[in-house]
């Protein structure tokens, strides 16, 4: 019941369409930070004329009765087998109490469904707090906890903390019950323990990640006049045609090959020659040497572009990542969630033949040059991944901010390597204009510190002025954990790679399997060292 009541609530909450130009999407450089500024915005507006259309509603009509003398004696028991034909809307309803009355509607079972929630009550004298337990049992609900503490609020003795176990029905009856007494200064429901229903919906298994496609459309060639391939009906021909094969993917099925073209393979050589000689200088160690593997290997050859799915099959070697095709750039908060199951979107389409060494959207070249070494690499792959497992169930406020973090690291970051600074940025490496910037001296480099690099302002008309420099990727990552700890969320996640599945760290049997698995890795690893001490014989 509680996948049904957050896919609903999702869909409740969901922009319908992609996010464009004509949906007043702002014209300028493709940049994940204006995605998530752009998305943030438009679900907050969904939100809010949602909210606001359910008060409108319930103000319109309100089919419940107050008691005689607004005062709890007076509640009378809820009815049951007439609790469908209650109209859940209230002028008072806050958004937890309209998700709470969306999850009752679903069905009658989920509206019988027990629901623990917690519940703020102000009351203006301690004598009210027996009142409060008897509506709280005449509703049939049975309290876990509860606490009292002086209240700071004028006019109010007590704040009250109650936690209770109770059918959403008569939960939602309590509260409007609650708040017709004058006995009460006010009372708030919290965001309820169940977090697939309140916290915004995240996928669980890799196999959800078909539902995360949502694009961000701007430099479009069909939208955009400033896009080098706007006025070739050939080349958006193309794109829409590779578009479709990444629309008709999903999860288990092979990457579909493509067939690229002369022009397409010219424009791949072009600029691959470009990255191989400015990498050795400019590039961090880790690259280079990836860099050469795929040589090695043959799939990195100057004549040909390469297929994601040698590509996918390399990566999943080294590291675990997996590609799969998108049909262009996702909204932040898909293609951070893809990275939490070691899954990196990439497109397939190649850039237009008038612009080899800059594109203003993501194309195939970028993905395999900018970012597929390092993905090889474990610990930025664990650093790639740490990022994605922050995003899941994350505030758009957060989802922002780790957006932010994303594009002054894994697009635009550089790093220290033996006195000189490096890049490991993938849009750095895959343009070799900014690239030469980024290392001269004319650009600002401040250490990495995510609480700061997440609220800095970004360029997206010319170069960045300001780029954040990490020690290394281990120390980026253990001040990124450390950020990451202070986060609103109040869940933890981690990624099982056995069951290619999220598990939500929350109740005390899931961190007991979590600490039995680690105490035989522990052992294993004690072992281990043991052997290593022992002289050879």
């Amino acid at each position: 019941m509680s996948v049904a009541a957050a896919q609903k609530n999702r869909e409740m909450f969901a922009i319908k369409k992609s996010y464009s130009i004509e949906n007043g999407y702002p014209s300028r450089r493709r940049s994940l930070v204006d995605d998530a500024r752009f998305e943030s915005s438009v679900v907050k507006q969904t939100k809010q004329n949602i909210l606001d259309e359910a008060r409108v509603k319930a103000n319109d009509g309100d089919e419940f009765e107050n008691s005689s003398d607004n005062e709890f004696d007076n509640v009378t028991t809820v009815d049951s087998e007439n609790m469908t034909e209650i109209n859940y809307e209230d002028p008072g309803l806050t958004e937890d109490e309209i998700v709470l009355a969306n999850a009752a509607s679903e069905s009658k079972e989920a509206e019988n469904t027990i629901q623990r929630a917690a519940l703020v009550i102000r009351i203006r004298e301690m004598i009210n707090l027996g009142r409060v337990l008897k509506a709280i049992e005449t509703f049939h609900g049975t309290v876990i906890h509860l606490e009292s503490r002086p209240s700071k609020t004028e006019g109010v003795q007590f704040d009250v903390l109650v936690k209770i176990d109770m059918t959403r029905g008569n939960l939602l009856q309590l509260i409007r019950s609650l708040r017709q007494t004058s006995s009460l200064g006010s009372i708030s429901l919290l965001a309820e323990n169940n977090v697939s229903v309140k916290a915004p919906w995240f996928p669980k298994h890799a196999s959800e990640l078909d539902n995360c496609n949502h694009l961000m459309t701007k430099y479009e060639p069909d939208l955009d006049m400033n896009h080098p391939g706007f006025a070739d009906q050939v080349y958006r021909a193309r794109r829409k045609q590779i578009a479709e094969i990444a629309f008709a993917y999903k999860y288990g099925d092979p990457i579909p090959h493509i067939e690229y073209t002369e022009s397409e393979n010219k424009t791949w050589e072009a600029v691959f020659k470009m990255v191989k000689d400015l990498m050795v200088k400019h590039a961090c160690a880790e690259y280079v040497q990836v860099f050469r593997k795929l040589e090695a290997e043959e799939i990195f050859v100057p004549h040909r572009v390469p297929q994601l799915q040698e590509m996918s099959d390399f990566l999943r070697k080294n590291t675990g990542f997996t590609l799969r095709p998108a049909a262009g750039l996702l909204t932040a908060r898909d293609f951070l969630a893809s990275l939490a199951f070691r899954v990196f979107q990439s497109t397939q389409y190649v850039r237009h033949i008038k612009t080899p060494f800059h594109t203003p959207e993501p194309d195939c070249i970028h993905e395999l040059l900018g970012h597929m070494p390092l993905l090889a690499d474990p610990s930025f792959a664990q650093f790639s991944q740490e990022i994605g497992l922050a995003s899941l169930g994350a505030s758009d406020e957060e989802i922002e901010k780790l957006s932010t973090v994303y594009w002054f690291t894994v697009e635009f970051g550089l790093c220290k390597e033996n006195g000189e600074v490096k890049a490991y940025g993938a849009g750095l490496l895959s343009a070799y204009g900014e690239l030469l910037h980024a290392i001269s001296e004319k650009p600002e480099h401040r250490p990495f510190e995510p609480a700061k690099t997440a609220v800095q302002p970004y360029q997206d008309q010319e170069y960045q002025p300001i780029y954040y420099v990490a020690e290394s990727f281990e120390d980026a990552k253990e001040k990124f954990r450390r950020w990451v700890s202070t986060m609103s969320r109040p869940f933890e996640v981690r990624f099982n790679p056995h069951t290619e599945r999220v598990e939500v760290l929350d109740s005390v049997e899931k961190l007991e399997t979590l600490i039995s698995q680690l105490n035989t890795e522990m052992l294993h690893l004690t072992n281990a060292i043991e052997k290593l001490k022992k002289p050879f014989c």
